[in-house]
């Protein structure tokens, strides 16, 4: 069995979300995020593309999966799950009518049942048919955030996997750096990049990477297609390693040939804003002052204009399609204290395109 943490770990953290449940005078909750599956007892899958749930209730009985016949051996081998029913494909098929009789098998009928509605794994459609169901046998709760707010801060095992993805993450910058140069290909770069991930023991990250140059070079999101390096040009990277699912990302801007003056001022007032929102992050202070640290160094330097409206997120162990573990964000106003042991990303951004006035091409990236 494949289990990345110990089976006391598990226990841990599924005796604290029955205490959550019981605190919120919940009978049991429906779990559709596989972030909160691998979290609570290893499920390791990318089948949540389909429907599945984990029941879990507040009493201490065995949690019950419900999932497809592909994913069978992946519970078992993956997870502590014992008790593991399926539903199967067919026209027309309403997994709900399983779910509803796990249910009722477990005295449910009457009670009051959270559900995870902020979820990848949990369809429109998917929830339209248990909320149908359902209505009028159980009150169905939203309990989006119950997982999600134990899982914050990150216990020792998971700050070590957290900081092996952030060594991956650094190593993967490394080679994407060396690989660029005035006409190198994004693609390329790109797969320089993954190497160290993949043979460092990582896993493929749960989105990009971002690689922007050119035209694309203000872009912060993936776009298909990869170009040639100009000359002269800017390219916008954004990468994250991942271990055991857990993620780092990076964002660094290159300026590829020699960068012009507002370059240089700008990554000034850059590293200016990163030192006044790392000294601002600490533990038992709002989050919020984060970004206000963010803000203060941008708007000072006269860049309001251009700055995000959210200088960075929360990490953690992520699926596809993001490795933003949100919420939270950090953003200005945001009163739930920072903790030892809570990762976040630093997102700060600018953007210019001030690479086609810059001097004469180099060969050295900076």
């Amino acid at each position: 069995m494949a289990l990345h943490f110990e089976r006391s770990e598990f226990a841990g953290r599924v005796a604290a979300a029955r205490a959550a449940l019981k605190r919120e005078d919940l009978d049991a909750v429906i779990l559709t995020a596989q972030e909160s599956h691998y979290y609570l007892t290893g499920y390791d899958t990318s089948g949540f593309v389909f429907f599945q749930c984990l029941v879990l209730t507040a009493e201490d009985s065995p949690p019950t999966l419900l999932t497809r016949r592909p994913d069978l051996e992946q519970a078992r081998r993956t997870s502590t799950i014992e008790d593991i029913r399926l539903w199967y494909d067919r026209e027309g098929a309403d997994p709900s009518e399983e779910l509803q009789a796990i249910l009722q098998e477990k005295g449910l009928a009457g009670g009051r049942i959270g559900i995870e509605l902020r979820s990848f794994g949990l369809t429109a459609d998917k929830y339209e048919l248990i909320r149908v169901r359902l209505a009028g046998w159980c009150a169905l709760v939203d309990a989006s955030h119950l997982v999600r707010a134990l899982r914050l801060v990150k216990s020792p095992a998971e700050v070590a996997y957290v900081r092996r993805a952030a060594e991956l993450a650094d190593r993967s910058l490394e080679a994407m750096l060396a690989a660029t140069r005035p006409g190198a290909f994004e693609g390329d770069i790109a797969a320089a990049g993954s190497v160290p991930l993949l043979a460092g023991g990582g896993d493929p990250p749960p989105s990009g990477p971002v690689l922007g140059s050119g035209d694309r070079a203000l872009l912060i999101r993936s776009a298909t297609g990869f170009r040639h390096l100009d000359p002269v040009d800017q390219l916008t990277m954004e990468f994250a390693g991942s271990y055991r699912h857990y993620c780092a990302c990076l964002m660094r801007t290159v300026a590829v040939g020699r960068p012009n003056e507002t370059q240089r001022k700008m990554f000034e007032v850059t590293r200016e804003a990163l030192a006044a929102m790392t000294e601002a992050a600490k533990p038992g202070r709002p989050l919020g002052e984060i970004d206000d640290a963010h803000r203060r160094v941008f708007d000072a330097a006269g860049h309001g204009a251009v700055r995000m409206s959210a200088c960075g997120y929360s990490l953690g162990a992520l699926y596809r399609p993001t490795w933003m573990d949100v919420p939270p964000m950090l953003y200005t106003g945001n009163p739930l204290p920072a903790a030892p042991g809570s990762p976040c990303a630093a997102s700060v951004w600018e953007g210019t395109r001030s690479y086609r006035r810059a001097e004469k091409p180099g060969d050295v990236p900076v």
